[in-house]
Protein backbone atom coordinates (compact mmCIF):
# COMPACT_ATOMS: atom_id res chain seq x y z
CA UNK A 1 0.00 0.00 0.00
CA UNK A 2 0.63 3.54 -0.21
CA UNK A 3 0.83 6.97 1.02
CA UNK A 4 0.65 10.31 -0.63
CA UNK A 5 1.13 13.82 1.63
CA UNK A 6 1.14 16.95 0.27
CA UNK A 7 1.60 19.80 2.38
CA UNK A 8 1.51 23.75 2.10
CA UNK A 9 1.99 26.55 5.54
CA UNK A 10 -1.10 28.76 5.40
CA UNK A 11 0.29 32.00 6.78
CA UNK A 12 -2.84 33.31 7.35
CA UNK A 13 -4.23 31.04 9.73
CA UNK A 14 -1.00 30.06 10.84
CA UNK A 15 -1.15 26.41 10.66
CA UNK A 16 0.02 23.42 8.31
CA UNK A 17 -2.58 21.88 5.47
CA UNK A 18 -1.42 18.86 5.15
CA UNK A 19 -3.55 16.45 2.72
CA UNK A 20 -3.29 12.64 2.94
CA UNK A 21 -4.01 10.03 0.16
CA UNK A 22 -4.10 6.36 -0.11
CA UNK A 23 -3.84 4.13 2.85
CA UNK A 24 -1.86 4.94 6.49
CA UNK A 25 -0.72 1.70 7.87
CA UNK A 26 2.41 -0.34 9.53
CA UNK A 27 3.66 -0.18 5.93
CA UNK A 28 3.44 3.63 5.46
CA UNK A 29 3.42 5.26 8.85
CA UNK A 30 6.43 5.76 9.25
CA UNK A 31 7.37 8.04 5.95
CA UNK A 32 4.32 10.26 7.90
CA UNK A 33 5.94 9.98 11.26
CA UNK A 34 9.45 11.21 9.62
CA UNK A 35 7.05 14.01 7.50
CA UNK A 36 5.03 14.70 10.03
CA UNK A 37 7.81 15.77 12.88
CA UNK A 38 10.02 17.23 9.94
CA UNK A 39 6.73 19.81 9.57
CA UNK A 40 6.64 20.10 13.75
CA UNK A 41 10.29 20.78 13.86
CA UNK A 42 10.45 23.79 11.21
CA UNK A 43 7.59 25.11 12.99
CA UNK A 44 5.67 24.10 15.86
CA UNK A 45 1.96 25.01 14.54
CA UNK A 46 -1.43 23.49 14.55
CA UNK A 47 -2.00 21.15 11.55
CA UNK A 48 -5.08 20.59 9.89
CA UNK A 49 -5.19 17.33 8.35
CA UNK A 50 -7.32 16.82 5.22
CA UNK A 51 -8.50 13.12 5.03
CA UNK A 52 -10.90 13.44 2.26
CA UNK A 53 -8.70 10.93 0.31
CA UNK A 54 -7.25 8.78 3.29
CA UNK A 55 -9.03 5.27 2.62
CA UNK A 56 -7.92 3.46 5.42
CA UNK A 57 -5.90 3.84 9.08
CA UNK A 58 -4.97 1.38 11.21
CA UNK A 59 -3.65 1.28 14.78
CA UNK A 60 0.04 1.97 13.55
CA UNK A 61 -1.02 5.29 11.70
CA UNK A 62 -2.83 6.26 14.89
CA UNK A 63 -0.23 5.89 16.45
CA UNK A 64 1.97 7.63 14.73
CA UNK A 65 -1.27 11.28 15.07
CA UNK A 66 -0.79 10.45 18.46
CA UNK A 67 3.24 10.91 19.14
CA UNK A 68 2.80 13.82 16.83
CA UNK A 69 -0.21 15.70 18.78
CA UNK A 70 1.88 14.45 21.67
CA UNK A 71 4.79 16.75 20.68
CA UNK A 72 2.69 20.01 19.84
CA UNK A 73 1.04 19.67 22.83
CA UNK A 74 3.85 20.83 24.56
CA UNK A 75 3.20 24.39 23.08
CA UNK A 76 -0.39 24.29 23.47
CA UNK A 77 -0.72 23.40 19.46
CA UNK A 78 -3.16 20.72 18.04
CA UNK A 79 -4.08 18.53 14.97
CA UNK A 80 -7.72 19.11 13.29
CA UNK A 81 -8.33 16.49 11.40
CA UNK A 82 -11.09 17.41 8.12
CA UNK A 83 -12.74 15.28 6.11
CA UNK A 84 -12.82 12.12 7.16
CA UNK A 85 -14.34 9.49 5.20
CA UNK A 86 -17.03 6.98 7.02
CA UNK A 87 -14.55 4.32 8.11
CA UNK A 88 -12.00 6.81 8.96
CA UNK A 89 -13.85 8.69 11.73
CA UNK A 90 -15.58 5.28 13.17
CA UNK A 91 -12.06 4.20 14.19
CA UNK A 92 -11.65 7.42 15.73
CA UNK A 93 -15.10 7.08 17.23
CA UNK A 94 -14.34 3.66 18.30
CA UNK A 95 -11.20 4.18 20.11
CA UNK A 96 -12.38 7.48 21.86
CA UNK A 97 -9.77 9.31 19.70
CA UNK A 98 -12.54 11.74 18.57
CA UNK A 99 -12.31 13.10 21.71
CA UNK A 100 -8.33 14.27 21.34
CA UNK A 101 -8.40 15.09 18.25
CA UNK A 102 -10.21 18.27 16.72
CA UNK A 103 -12.49 16.20 13.93
CA UNK A 104 -14.67 18.28 11.68
CA UNK A 105 -16.36 17.24 8.78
Amino acid sequence: MSINIDSKLNDQECLWEVALKGELDVSTADKLKEYLHGLADQDMIDIKMDFKDLEYIDSTGLGVMIGVLKKLKVVNKEIYIINPRNNVRKIFTITGLDKIFKVEG
